[in-house]
């Protein structure tokens, strides 16, 4: 997005899916036209971000609940400053944000994308619906990485041992690890959604065109600028306080005038960032500033293999716990860290930016019970297993070099730095996530 301050997330995906029964695109699209889907080969969808910016207090009001905290990285010698949601969590006080849902059906060469059709499994999901986080039954494993099959569905095991017995939502148990606030702490962030009125949108010839995965499944390429604007013009009406959560089914993104330079799957943001007049982000006068988050909800087998096979997480909520997390712990979109780079991601190249989700890519583990899309896949496969697919996030201490880490939950077995890295802790197969990020 050349819009400044947009964070943008994709991935290389792993199609699995084959030609579409008119049965599985029941729930995903409804055909009005004749258009032929053009099949696109794994290795053309790429990923991109794009953000600038630099934490500093928000003296405002009219915004989401936040605070301000620093860090120091003994790394490079910095003092790092950041803003996240919610209440300090020394407090061991709580807060609720309102997400303002608004699913957003897409219609495109012929067939209509409904969010409306994956708003009740979104509500559904360890999103905004409780569970216990204490275990998984599966998690992702390494597979033959870097070659494929990676990151596979491995076993499962202790996954936040501290809240074990604890009902929250994913992203309440995502903030008390990164804090050590498990147990009994009475320190939360909760998410309240608030489903608003469906909203419509036509993709007019030559913004967008239908693709097909390697193994069939038909889903959206659209205009990452096209689209971004079309989210820009519907934030003129949110409320500040509240999270606006836009949400579409298959609705992927392509930079540039080539629908195959694919995919983006979600984006979030804040304030003026993009233009809609609310007021700077600095928010040195109490100014409005918004933030908001786009996310797609993906239907297996366009990223996931069958079988838990590569791409094994990437399916069903992934793309919404990315985008919800980076909002939770860089809302405005200006938490700077020391420049880090991942062999897990490589997409994103080395950046400097407190992006949770980016290294994280495609690994995650299982949770609640997903009754939606679990059938077989056109060409008969299964990639659905009837859990939802939340991302690993990658913590604070990760990325501020912090060894030994006291400041978040322990990892589930003994280690030299006490504290886990990411939600997943020893459950994350890889070892750059068993210390501290290295840097460029």
């Amino acid at each position: 997005m050349h819009s400044v301050g947009l964070r943008l997330f994709g991935a290389r995906i792993g199609g699995l899916a084959a030609a579409v029964a008119a049965a599985m695109l029941a729930s995903t699209a409804s055909a009005s036209g004749s258009s032929n889907p053009i099949v696109i080969d794994d290795s053309q969808l790429q990923a991109l971000t794009a953000t600038t910016g630099g934490a500093q207090p928000l003296a405002t009001e009219k915004t989401i609940t936040h605070f301000f905290g620093t860090s120091a990285n003994p790394n490079d010698g910095v003092t790092y400053g950041w803003n996240m949601a919610g209440v300090d969590p020394s407090t061991n006080s709580s807060a609720t944000i309102q997400v303002d849902v608004t699913p957003i059906n897409v219609n495109i060469d012929g067939l209509t994308f409904k969010g409306s059709d994956v708003l009740a499994a979104t509500l559904a999901s360890p999103q905004f619906a409780t569970n216990d986080y204490g275990s998984t039954p599966f998690a992702t494993a390494a597979g033959s990485f870097p070659n494929a099959p990676l990151k596979v569905r491995g076993p499962g095991g202790a996954l936040s041992q501290g809240d074990a017995g604890n009902a929250l939502q994913l992203e309440d148990a995502t903030m008390r690890a990164q804090f050590n606030k498990t147990g009994g702490s009475g320190y939360h962030l909760r998410l309240n959604p608030v489903v608003q009125p469906t909203l419509t949108l036509d993709v007019p010839n030559g913004v967008g065109t239908l693709l097909k995965s390697g193994r069939g499944v038909i889903f959206a390429s659209v205009s990452i600028d096209w689209w971004g604007s079309r989210i820009q013009n519907l934030m003129q009406s949110a409320d500040p306080t509240h999270l606006p959560l836009y949400l579409t089914n298959n609705i992927l993104l392509h930079i540039g005038p080539n629908p195959l330079n694919c995919c983006v799957i979600g984006f979030h943001g804040a304030g003026e960032v993009i233009g809609h007049g609310l007021g700077s982000v600095n928010g040195n006068g109490n100014q409005a500033v918004q933030t908001f988050s786009w996310a797609s909800w993906v239907q297996p087998g366009i990223y996931s293999r069958a079988n838990g096979g590569t791409d094994w997480a990437l399916q069903d909520i992934h793309a919404v716990s990315h985008e919800i997390s980076e909002w939770a712990d860089d809302p405005f979109v200006n938490n700077n860290v020391q420049p880090w780079k991942t062999p897990t991601a490589p997409q994103y190249g080395c950046t400097g930016l407190l992006e949770t989700g980016d290294p994280v890519v495609a690994i995650g583990f299982a949770m609640g019970t997903n009754t939606f899309q679990q059938g077989p896949l056109p060409n008969g496969t299964h990639s659905a297993d009837g859990f939802y697919h939340p991302e690993d996030e990658a913590l604070l201490p990760w990325f501020m070099r912090t060894a030994p880490n006291l400041v978040s939950e322990p990892t589930q077995s003994a280690s030299a730095n006490v504290g886990r890295y990411t939600l997943m802790g020893d459950l994350n197969p890889f070892s750059g996530f068993r210390a501290p990020a290295t840097g460029c």
